[in-house]
């Protein structure tokens, strides 16, 4: 079955060049042209948080820093991937709308819960910026915390040559095996590496599905868009 609303998290260094580091115009209009012909093909309502790991991370970039500060600063630098995305996406046709957790208004929208339902029902792609607004928090946890707020059925997280969740590190250990689908529950008790804690256990007592599945494959986007089995599945059935 098609799913009608979805959060798409995605990492900061998708928009990166290969090195990993900065905004590449490239990879983020590439990016931007992924998503919109997978909007144009399903139809689906589409929220997306973006990190900021391209630009900064609080705990090693901040290293030194007070650590709240060095979060502030990891929050600003996902507005600066957001507007970015935006832009690359409305060049490909898809109206977008950046909504920010931090007030800037002259460059985006602050966050309103209603009013971020209502762009994604008028067909425009939300991306939500600067986290929660608060230090100490992921944007995994961000992604989860609005994925629940509008209604999203599912948040798929992005990956890159990752298709999926698997017993162990394939690079390390040659008998790992790829998990089509997998418990919240048994993702923590295995201790497996999907989203940091807190978001997982939101995830887990709210009965939200996540799937983790490989963006860059073709044609995965919209495949899972449209309901099809794609990467990993993880949900609270036992």
């Amino acid at each position: 079955m098609a799913y009608k609303r979805v959060l798409l998290k995605l990492s900061g260094e998708f928009l990166s060049a290969e090195n990993g580091f900065g905004i590449s115009h490239e990879a983020t209009t590439a990016l931007a042209r992924e998503i919109k012909a997978a909007r144009d093909a399903t139809g689906v309502e589409l929220a997306i948080v973006v990190g900021a790991g391209n630009l900064w991370r609080g705990a090693r970039n901040g290293e030194g820093m007070d650590p709240a500060t060095a979060d502030y600063m990891g929050m600003i630098a996902t507005v600066m991937n957001a507007i970015a995305l935006q832009d690359a996406l409305e060049q490909a046709g898809q109206p977008t709308r950046v909504q920010t957790a931090i007030t800037m208004s002259q460059v985006a929208e602050p966050y309103i819960r209603r009013r971020a339902i209502r762009h994604l029902e008028k067909g425009r792609v939300v991306i939500f910026g600067a986290g929660t607004g608060n230090p100490f928090f992921t944007t995994d946890t961000t992604a989860t915390l609005r994925a629940l707020e509008v209604g999203a059925e599912v948040v798929l997280m992005a990956k890159n040559k990752v298709d999926g969740v698997y017993s162990d590190d394939p690079r390390k250990n040659p008998d790992a095996y790829k998990i089509d689908s997998i418990s919240h529950r048994e993702v923590v008790a295995r201790g497996l590496q999907v989203m940091d804690a807190t978001a997982l256990t939101l995830c887990q007592d709210k009965g939200l599905p996540l799937v983790v599945f490989d963006i860059f494959a073709e044609g995965n986007l919209v495949r899972l868009l449209s309901g099809e089995k794609v990467g990993t599945f993880i949900s609270s059935a036992e």
